[in-house]
This record gives C-alpha cells, sequence and structure tokens, in this order.
C-alpha cells in the first residue's frame, strides 16, 4: 500500500484535486452508535496536504465527525470521452471553529465553487460569517486512485 506522499506524487492527483470547475467530493461518516454510514456531497478545497471542507455545526456530518473524526472522502469524475478518474481520502478528521481560519477558508472554498463574481453575492458573504460554519480537515492517512 502507497503512503499518501507517494500517491500525491504522481502526476495528476494534485490538478485533479484543485481541478476548475471544482468536482464535487463525496463525504463518508459514520455515527459509532448506530454504525449507520452517511454520505453527502461537499465543497472542498486541497492544499497539497489536506482537504478543507465547507460545513455547518448543526448538519450531521459535524455531528458525525464530533463523535467519530474518521472519515473517507471520494472525489471522482467520469465526463464523456474521458477516462474514469478518483481518489479517496481516508484519516482522522479535525473541526475547526477558529473564526479566522473558517472565514480565510470559507472564502476560498466559496470563490473556488462559484466563482470571483459569484462569491459577492448577499449568501455567500454572509455563509463565511455565518456562527455555524465550520471546517472539516482531513490530512489523510490513505490515498487511493484510480
Amino acid at each position: 500500500m502507497a503512503k499518501p506522499a507517494d500517491v500525491l506524487k504522481i502526476a495528476w492527483v494534485t490538478p485533479f484535486l484543485t481541478s476548475q470547475p471544482a468536482l464535487i467530493a463525496r463525504l463518508a461518516t459514520c455515527n459509532p452508535q448506530t454504525l449507520q454510514p452517511h454520505v453527502t456531497p461537499v465543497w472542498y478545497d486541497w492544499d497539497g496536504e489536506r482537504l478543507w471542507i465547507s460545513a455547518f455545526r448543526s448538519t450531521r456530518k459535524v455531528k458525525e465527525v464530533l463523535k467519530n473524526p474518521r472519515i473517507s472522502v471520494v472525489v471522482d469524475t467520469d465526463a464523456p470521452g474521458q477516462p474514469a478518474a478518483g481518489v479517496i481520502l481516508e484519516g482522522q478528521a479535525e473541526l475547526v471553529e477558529d473564526k479566522a481560519v473558517v472565514a480565510q477558508w470559507a472564502q476560498r472554498i466559496y470563490t473556488r465553487y462559484l466563482g470571483v463574481e459569484g462569491i459577492l453575492a448577499v449568501d455567500p458573504q454572509s455563509w463565511i460569517v455565518d456562527p455555524q460554519n465550520r471546517l472539516i480537515v482531513l490530512k489523510p492517512d490513505q490515498i487511493y486512485t484510480w
């Protein structure tokens, strides 16, 4: 099994995770009491080492990360005319609540999905400073590609 640092040296992985238009990731969490997996689409940004995921405190994904920080995230595509490709990232997540850090990364994530003009709209501006806004951050222990 390859180490994350080795996988990240594969030429297409970082450009894939940072591609524009931005791909939607799917985050998998699991409640340790019920053992019921929960998968949800999320917006994210990749800094070369960590996946930063936009999340609100009131959501099931955040509540489950607080109970069980082990998560999996898949980013994949099967665009017509191109081979299927994907990256699975696994490990222990951290919930970031520091308002300055959340605002900085929320701005980056929302701009990535909405564009420079789209981020200026009322809704994304309010999301950035919303007291419920958090970040789920994953420095993966395992990375798989295809």
